[in-house]
């Protein structure tokens, strides 16, 4: 009995030392994360103001009573606004004491001086604002940055092209409005049917750039969910219905989906309002356009979106992309889509790859929109 106590007593022990253990590990983690409190911050901020205080006493030449700004402006980045406001009462206490050790001002002294007391007041109420702003978003500042960095990163794997088989090569570029790390326009794809057909979405979302980024988003995502989960035919009028429930100021969108059987190279092009494709003959070298009737996504219930088929033979290939690209105010977009094949009739006998960056350099380097440019060739 005396062995069975001393074994549930050891047990409980060790549980007790394991949950503190992940409390301490946590909260740390928390911290840093940005999600724990701010008293470390403070308690640091709270101990460089008496320091700059005496440096400015004993040294003045090298150390202005202006550098009480530097905890101030760190302190917006950092702090929430009820921790700033003891922040700044230390502040102006340290003002205040330099102003008594250090006496009057006079000319050619390095002294507090109203103008001093101006330029500390103002660069206070400058992140006083900030940390208002970051306190209304949610998002701590040590936090703020990560997350829109893995966002951003997030776009970029969902928007990666899967891997195809011997015979095949694709590729994507993107290019936001102004160059941003958000854009309107965005790709998803996914090889379906045991990896035997290829399904690939290109959206243009309405704005450019930030404007549209949090619509972007949250529609990447959507579409990342249904493309390969719907029968082909049925994934812009779930796209459709989908954008109709958003129900936002600016819901609409264009959208282009292409159905390719990596088998045989038959294809079907489904397209919501989006611009038509471009395919190459090889055999006649020539440049056909492959356009799809339907309209765009978000206006209207019980929209019916009617397919283009097509095929790919050997040293075929396929271009899919963006108003941005080939749409501007001085020329009509079949002048623009003229301009783009007639550049990319220089890689036909080079070959495609590392063709789509270079298209959008050639013909939409300066354009103030989003641009994006998918190729599929079949070699």
């Amino acid at each position: 009995m005396g062995d069975g106590r001393a074994e549930t007593q050891t047990a409980r022990l060790r549980k007790s030392l394991h949950r503190v253990r992940i409390n301490l590990r946590k909260s740390g983690v928390d911290y840093f994360r940005g999600d724990g409190a701010d008293w470390i911050a403070l308690a640091a901020l709270l101990i460089s103001i008496p320091t700059i205080a005496c440096a400015t006493i004993a040294q003045p030449l090298w150390c202005s009573p202006a550098a009480l700004v530097v905890p101030i402006v760190v302190g917006g980045l950092l702090l929430r606004p009820a921790s700033l406001l003891g922040l700044y009462a230390a502040a102006a206490v340290a003002l205040i004491v330099e102003a008594a050790v250090l006496g009057p001002y006079t000319e050619g002294s390095d002294r507090v001086t109203p103008g001093t007391v101006l330029v500390v007041a103002a660069v206070g109420l400058v992140g006083l604002l900030i940390a208002q702003f970051r306190s209304r978003v949610g998002v701590p500042w040590r936090r703020g940055g990560t997350m829109l960095f893995d966002l951003r990163e997030r776009i970029r794997v969902q928007s990666k092209l899967p891997r195809l088989p011997k015979g095949w090569h694709h590729e994507m570029a993107l290019r936001p409005a102004g160059g941003q790390s958000f854009s309107g326009d965005f790709v998803v794809a996914s090889r379906t049917h045991g990896g035997h057909v290829l399904e690939v979405v290109l959206t243009d979302v309405s704005g450019k750039g930030m404007d549209a980024a949090s619509r972007s988003l949250l529609l990447s995502g959507a579409f990342g969910g249904l493309v390969g989960s719907l029968p082909p035919e049925g994934f812009l009028p779930a796209a459709n219905g989908y954008l109709l429930r958003q129900d936002w100021d600016e819901g609409f969108a264009t959208s282009v989906h292409l159905v390719l059987d990596l088998d045989t190279g038959d294809y079907q092009l489904l397209s919501a309002g989006h611009l038509p494709g471009v395919q190459l003959n090889a055999g006649t070298g020539r440049w056909e356009e492959k356009a799809a009737d339907g309209p765009l996504l978000g206006v209207y219930g019980g929209a019916e979106f009617h397919p283009v088929k097509g095929s790919l033979r050997p040293g075929d290939v396929l271009m899919l992309f963006t108003d941005g690209l080939v749409e501007s105010s001085d020329r009509d977009i079949s002048e623009g889509i003229d301009r783009l094949t007639g550049e990319a009739d220089r890689y036909v006998t080079v070959g495609f790859r590392g063709a789509a960056w270079h298209l959008i350099e050639a013909v939409a380097k300066d354009v103030n929109d989003d641009r994006a440019l998918l190729l599929i060739c079949r070699d």
